[in-house]
């Protein structure tokens, strides 16, 4: 049985303990508070001039609008938004916000426009997208979520991108992607000059070299499906480049017991893909104003610095057999069910490391196909599809009793 001193022993550590990390969060937060954007960077063809560390607003809610301003205030001129995130609320913040200001920014939104859509469908999408945005134009229109090149080649949506910009209503054209087949979807894209700026899941754990330091103890392979090659392709063509889910499923509070001097996870993650000369800038969305101030540490830079590698490898260690690389596509065809994995375990990420429930389901909810057969699958077929290590069976399974 616990004395009584036992119990205010032990409660008086809680308290000293809970008391010492509030502390070095505020001090966190106040090394941060001087952050802002420091580099601006030319976007390919374009020659939109936006900041290295942009506004992603895919989890942006109704009421939120003081996040916009806070980032606006501290140089961020780039908002990306989607007629999809947050069953459109996160367009009609964004709008709300901007009023007034939008001389002052580049937005860009997305649709999900498919092989058989005509252009009145994709043109009255858009059109929505302006109501919600209060704004007669965006700078940037993207295909959103392409993993299929049969959506690239719909001639309405060529139809559709003359009459939107013979109307104003849309300066340039891109193409989002992050799933299996990015790698073939880009490569069509470029072949056909069919963008002007690319949306694309970068992040240091997508690098081969990265994991070849340590692979023996991950007893694993590291492999990349072509992503280096692609965006050096893509800044030969003069196609704008910008980089996302460059957190690596962004497990930010995992980090803070390694964190030392003021540099964070978040910072070196970002610094590393700002290394990149492929890449112009990153977006990461944006929830509230003292990880905007944190994030923004990393802008203006274009190298790694002390420290940095030492936190990389730490994240990778604690999750590298978690998370799953979207843009492999090693275990596409393993599930005789098509199941899409990698999209799976891509909701399950925003569940699990983003704790955003509500995101997780909707993006579930548009899968065509999702995991139900898991339930009552042995796990063989994909047990060993993973060259990454996952454990696909234990992971897909749970993911649709939590999500459907």
């Amino acid at each position: 049985m616990t004395s009584r001193r036992q119990f205010l022993k032990a409660g008086a550590a809680a308290t000293g303990l809970a008391a010492h990390r509030a502390s070095t969060a505020a001090a966190r937060e106040a090394g941060n508070a001087g952050n802002r954007v420091r580099r601006y960077v030319t976007l390919g063809r374009t020659g939109l001039a936006i900041s290295d560390v942009s506004f992603g607003s895919s989890r942006l809610r109704t009421g939120q609008e003081h996040l916009v301003h806070h980032a606006l205030d501290l140089g961020i001129n780039y908002f990306d938004t989607a007629e999809s995130y947050t069953r459109r609320q996160s367009e009609q913040v964004i709008g709300n916000a901007l009023r007034g200001r939008r001389e002052r920014v580049v937005i860009a939104s997305k649709t999900m426009a498919y092989a058989g859509d005509s252009r009145e469908s994709i043109m009255a999408a858009l059109d929505g997208s302006l109501r919600r945005l209060r704004t007669d134009y965006v700078d940037i229109y993207f295909n959103h979520a392409v993993n299929d090149t049969g959506r690239l080649d719909n001639p309405e949506w060529f139809e559709f991108v003359e009459r939107a910009k013979r109307q104003g209503k849309i300066r340039f054209t891109g193409m989002s992607g992050h799933a299996g087949r990015l790698i073939g979807c880009l490569d069509h894209a470029f072949d056909k000059n069919m963008v002007d700026v690319v949306l694309v899941a970068h992040n240091f754990g997508q690098d081969p070299a990265f994991y070849e330091q340590f692979a023996r103890g991950f007893d694993l392979i590291a492999r990349h499906p072509g992503l280096p090659r692609v965006l050096a392709r893509a800044k030969s063509l003069d196609v704008g480049v910008v980089a996302m889910k460059t957190l690596m499923g962004a497990r930010l509070n995992d980090m803070r017991p390694y964190e030392r001097d003021g540099a964070s996870f978040s910072q070196a993650a970002f610094r590393w893909t700002l290394a990149n000369p492929h890449v112009d800038a990153l977006v990461v969305s944006m929830t509230n104003e003292p990880d905007i101030d944190e994030f923004l540490g990393a802008s203006g830079w274009q190298a790694l610095a002390g420290g940095d590698r030492a936190l990389l490898d730490t994240y990778a260690r604690l999750n590298g057999t978690s998370y799953c690389r979207h843009a492999c596509n090693d275990c596409e065809g393993a599930c005789p069910y098509g199941v899409p994995i990698s999209d799976v375990l891509r909701t399950r990420m925003y569940a699990t490391d983003y704790r955003d429930l509500t995101f997780a389901r909707d993006e579930y909810a548009a899968l065509s196909t999702n995991a139900a057969a898991c339930l009552a699958c042995s796990g063989e077929p994909c047990r060993d599809a993973c060259t990454h290590g996952l454990d696909i069976p234990g992971l897909c399974a749970p993911t649709h009793r939590m999500l459907a």
